[in-house]
């Protein structure tokens, strides 16, 4: 049989990428299609269960446009089994709606059996952090798919999954949510697991491709392969502009840089060292950049080289600040120059990692 491992949706949550409002409703329903398209391509790869393996909301009080959403495509494809296992976002009091095909978990082990395989899973409470290992039981001669919500660890405790703890307890596949970037890896001689990542990203701590698990159970054995899943990808940069002469040359030797299609969100991190006045850099760099992306996020993190000597008789603020970094016997010349760019930079109310 095949089924899909999915898990952190996130239906409903607010986007962290800072975009403007239209653009961050539009996100939120580009969430919701993610999840609807992953169900469609789940039906086309003939998978009759779909694994959400937590957080299918981003709060435990959603939104009624959210649950009316998740429900209906739950309704609407009765032939599918849904097996939603509620992560730490979800409502951890009740399921909102009890529905033929959408199969639930609690906080003691719960199995759905179909023929030889077997899908098992248990909801973490302070209760269980340490009883669900010894009190899983799993037949040996079935095909056993576990699923669990946390990160994995090396200890057990609030929101951890021991992996070595689930080792020689007949797992086949370990299907895991709370991590939004996809990850295999081996349990034991028998069995592995995975994470499948988010299904969108929704800033730019969750950047790159995102998708789902497609896996397969044949003959007493698991086989899983990612599917790319985005509606649109976010992506950092990091590009090197040393030796612009101006924030147009900037702007181009970024551009040369940037690997991305015109429909995604781009987060572009200039660094290096330039001649010239760097105070417009970022708003320059980014106005330039409209049109070219869904979104583009830049921030400057370049650093100015100054003639130090020549600045410091200036007898305004900045000069007066100048000649306070340059008469410390502490700094060499190379930190001098980084203590100022960055100060400069914050004189002028932008952000500075210095």
């Amino acid at each position: 049989m095949k089924f899909i491992h999915a898990a952190d949706i996130h239906l409903g949550s607010k986007i962290e990428a800072k975009l403007p409002p239209e653009k961050t409703e539009e996100r939120k329903a580009e969430v919701r299609l993610a999840f609807k398209n992953m169900v469609e391509k789940g039906r086309s790869a003939g998978a009759n269960v779909i694994v959400l393996a937590g957080d299918v909301f981003d709060s435990d009080r959603p939104l009624k446009k959210d649950k009316d959403f998740f429900y209906s495509v739950v309704r609407n494809n009765p032939d599918i089994d849904f097996l939603y296992l509620r992560g730490n976002h979800d409502n951890q009091e009740s399921y909102d709606e009890e529905l033929d095909n959408l199969k639930t978990f609690s906080p003691e082990w719960t199995s759905y059996s179909y023929g030889d395989v077997v899908f098992s899973g248990i909801e973490t409470v302070a209760e269980n952090y340490s009883s669900m290992y010894s009190t899983i039981n799993l037949n040996p001669e079935k095909t056993n798919i576990v699923i669990l919500h946390g990160q994995k660890s090396e200890s057990v405790g609030d929101g951890k999954i021991n992996i070595l703890k689930l080792k020689n307890k007949n797992i086949d596949y370990l299907a895991l949510g709370h991590i939004h970037s996809a990850s295999i890896g081996k349990i034991d001689e028998r069995g592995f697991y995975a994470y499948p990542g988010c299904l969108e990203g929704r800033g730019f701590d969750e950047t790159g491709v995102k998708g789902f698990i497609l896996a397969e159970a044949e003959n007493g054995k698991v086989s899983a392969k990612f599917i790319e899943n985005s509606i649109r990808k976010t992506d950092e940069f990091i590009v090197d502009v040393s030796g612009a002469r101006d924030s147009y040359e900037a702007f181009k030797i970024a551009k040369n840089s940037i690997k991305a299609d015109k429909k995604d969100l781009i987060r572009l991190v200039l660094k290096g060292e330039i001649s010239f006045d760097n105070d417009g850099l970022q708003d320059e760099t980014k106005n330039l950049f409209s049109g070219e992306y869904y979104f583009v996020s830049v921030k400057d993190n370049t650093l100015r080289k100054f003639d130090l000597e020549k600045i410091a008789g200036d007898l305004s603020l900045r000069g007066e600040f100048i000649r306070l970094v340059l008469s410390d016997e502490k700094l060499d010349d190379e930190t001098k120059q980084k203590v100022i760019s960055a100060g400069l930079k914050a004189l002028s109310g932008r952000e500075t990692d210095l």
